[in-house]
């Protein structure tokens, strides 16, 4: 234990690309633990079995390395208190779980999905709140023992007071208070027996010792759920910070369907993390004008937790970018500005393997940037003009760049033959012909219908660059079908 007994964590799911809020969340951590004398810790989330993958879970490590955070307990570093993996600590949950059922604080529910389902459309119809209606509450023992004997499917939910309400202090927010009756009977554990985030994120918490937990205020109406859990087991919980969302320019939640959100496209275009992490600090510490050009251990020197703002960080990318070139500029001598230069356009092998990809696509030396460019660009610049080669109508093309942009979300991994595979199934649900999908692909990708390979080139742009080019081709070919 640290000489302050400070522990923080940041605990993502591997279930994506991460999100520049994983890292904000993730920085305030840190700088808390600095600030404090206290530990910074990583926890993997991984009890959503379904969507969880170490491709995302990889991508979660190297995104906070690129950032310049560093833990000193995690899944690749060890420590007192692990596995820091929730899927390697499933045998750790059930105890508490059963100790709540014991003494009569949760209770084994055998409702089957599809009760549930007919049970929320009721709830809808009567414009009520959703949530569980307490069908399963009064089973007796005896029928609880029956129908588990019977391998009669269950999973076990905790009980909620029917009165009053859960008073709390937040360390943003104040004090806070919220009635039992908008609170549901919460699942803990699932029924192929992994606890839900809910359990889980009590339990971990408290064996690993963490004494305040911030995170995105989209959790603070989670709150009573996790104070009733630690009630329930007779354990102290933490002291609890829910921080603002990041915010667009226009108050809207900062998400991938409308911004580019992952730390890999702000990598991949070539912003420096010292920025990235300078601009994100901003947020919670107050300065002067002229004084916004930080180091990580000067925003730890000015970090202030005990004055932070309710309202929304406003992710202002004018902002950003003015951050990032006087980073370039005033803090990289000539050498070091060259040898960002290389080592972010050695990023995912992209310069090397699309210089190889060009050779035999050209006829001198000159044509490379032409040919091999976008795979460095911002922005390849797309207009109605870049699309009047391609044979679909732009109602088509719209069609299929739609299709691709769904489907590639889903794709568990990124790599050549996943992408041509996916592509493939894409064509062959649409009816059409690869050879008719790729031509809009290869505009949307390069600028060109000439390009490198469009199964390679995606795989080396990567896939949160790919998103938002396609998105960015969705907007221009859906002005051209409005005006066809």
């Amino acid at each position: 234990m640290t000489k302050s007994g400070v522990r923080v964590r940041i605990a993502p799911s591997p279930t994506g690309e991460p999100h520049v809020g994983t890292v904000y969340i993730a920085l305030f951590n840190y700088l808390f633990a600095k600030k404090m004398g206290g530990e910074f810790i990583l926890r993997i989330e991984d009890t959503d079995a379904t969507r969880s993958t170490p491709e995302y879970e990889q991508k979660v490590l190297d995104a906070l390395k690129w950032a310049g955070l560093e833990w000193s307990e995690g899944p690749d570093v060890g420590g007192p208190y692990g596995p820091y993996r929730q899927s390697e600590r499933k045998d750790i949950y059930r105890p508490f779980v059963e100790k709540m059922v014991a003494d009569g604080h949760a209770f084994r529910c055998f409702c089957t999905p599809e009760r549930l389902e007919k049970m929320r459309e009721a709830q809808r119809a009567a414009s009520k709140a959703p949530g569980y209606d307490g069908h399963c509450l009064n089973l007796t023992a005896e029928e609880v023992t029956s129908r588990m004997a019977a391998g009669e499917p269950s999973v076990v939910r905790m009980k909620i007071p029917t009165e009053g309400s859960c008073d709390f202090h937040d360390g943003v927010y104040g004090d806070v208070s919220i009635p039992w009756d908008s609170v549901d009977m919460q699942v803990l554990l699932k029924a192929d027996g992994m606890p839900t985030y809910h359990m889980a994120n009590v339990v971990d918490d408290h064996l690993m010792k963490i004494t305040h937990v911030a995170r995105g205020e989209e959790w603070l109406a989670s709150v009573p759920k996790h104070i009733l859990i630690y009630r329930y087991l007779g354990l102290e919980p933490p002291k609890f910070m829910h921080l603002s969302l990041m915010r667009n320019a226009d108050k809207s939640k900062l998400s991938k369907r409308k911004n580019p959100t992952s730390i890999s496209y702000y990598s991949a275009l070539g912003y420096m993390p010292e920025a990235l992490m300078n601009f994100l600090g901003l947020f919670f510490i107050q300065i002067a004008e002229g004084e916004e050009l930080l180091t990580m251990e000067e925003l730890a020197e000015k970090f202030e937790p005990d004055h932070l703002n309710k309202a929304g960080a406003i992710f202002d990318v004018q902002k950003l970018d003015w951050l990032n070139g006087r980073w370039l500029r005033e803090k990289l001598s000539s050498e070091e500005f060259l040898a960002r230069i290389f080592t972010w356009a050695s990023e995912n092998d992209r310069l090397t393997e699309g210089l190889k990809l060009a050779q035999s696509r050209i006829s001198k030396l000159g044509e490379l940037p032409s040919l091999a460019g976008f795979l460095l660009a911002n922005d390849v610049g797309l207009t109605p003009a870049s699309f009047a080669g391609v044979k679909t109508t732009p109602a088509e093309t719209l069609e299929i760049i739609n299709a691709v942009l769904t489907d590639l979300e889903k794709m568990p991994e990124w790599n050549v033959e996943s992408i041509e595979a996916e592509l493939r199934a894409v064509a062959e649900r649409m009816g059409k012909k690869l050879k008719v999908v790729t031509p809009p692909l290869f505009v949307a990708m390069s600028g060109n219908q000439r390009s490198l390979p469009l199964f390679d080139s995606m795989a080396l742009l990567g896939r949160s660059v790919v998103r938002q080019r396609l998105k960015v081709a969705a907007g221009v070919v859906a002005t051209m079908a409005a005006n066809a």
